[in-house]
């Protein structure tokens, strides 16, 4: 596959999609990209995907597929790292893991969704 083809499509599992759409588009303030149901009875689907408006990159959010939901990991970068602090925040957030910028690694920080998964809110090169 050719690199200008590839389109990042990140996967958290989640307990509830209408639950994880609620607090990616309610309190991150992402939108929906696509929600689509396929199959019926025990064959019956869903696919969701959110993302931070203007990225390129996507999240789908499904059940688990065995197992409990949670434990991944994306990472966003943001031209304000201080005011999207503050933001998240405002809206009843735990920030944790504050890192400073260092050599080449730039300032970041982490919220968890309801589920457990982890978003890094990086700055911007």
């Amino acid at each position: 596959m050719s690199s200008e083809a590839a389109i990042a499509v990140a996967m958290f599992t989640v307990a509830d999609q209408d639950s994880a759409v609620a607090f990616y588009t309610g309190t991150l303030g992402w939108e929906v990209r696509m929600d689509v149901n396929w199959g019926a009875g025990a064959d019956a689907g869903r696919w969701v995907e959110v993302a931070p408006v203007g990225s390129t990159a996507r999240l789908a959010v499904n059940p688990p597929m065995g197992g409990e939901p949670g434990g991944g990991s994306i990472g966003i970068e943001v031209a304000d790292l201080v005011a999207e602090k503050a933001r998240l925040q405002a809206v009843g957030l735990d920030v944790a893991n504050e890192m400073p910028a260092g050599g080449p690694v730039p300032a970041m920080f982490s919220v968890n969704d309801p589920d457990g998964n982890w978003i890094w809110v990086v700055q911007a090169g």
